[in-house]
């Protein structure tokens, strides 16, 4: 079945949703679970390797978009390690890091949703 904007819809739910996730965490709110962190359980990754790479896996800009995923997780893992280790201040200070990714995400998605 064809990509549609619901679908780059969809994906940019999950982005938000893992930005909630993460800032739980770093404000105390949950814990860090592994899994926030990991690709293959991530939910845009999920959708990155069910619903987009089908589609359009071959063009450069999926490869794009996973790099850039896989660059926030790290860098989320890193701000979690930190708020564990009592650098909260310095943790949270990350958060910008991770809206400049959530923002090169955001604009790979669109570049790819105009694809269609």
């Amino acid at each position: 079945m064809p990509l549609s904007s619901f679908d780059f819809q969809q994906a940019r739910v999950k982005q938000v949703l893992f930005k909630s996730r993460l800032r739980s965490v770093l404000y105390g709110v949950r814990e860090a679970e592994p899994a926030l962190f990991t690709y293959a359980e991530n939910p845009l990754g999920q959708w990155i390797q069910m619903v987009l790479k089908p589609e359009l896996g071959s063009q450069p800009a999926v490869q794009e978009l996973e790099n850039t995923l896989q660059q926030m997780l790290g860098t989320s893992f890193e701000l979690a390690n930190r708020y564990q280790r009592g650098l909260i201040e310095e943790a949270r200070a990350g958060l910008d890091q991770i809206n400049t990714f959530a923002d090169q995400i955001e604009n790979q998605l669109l570049s790819l949703e105009s694809h269609l």
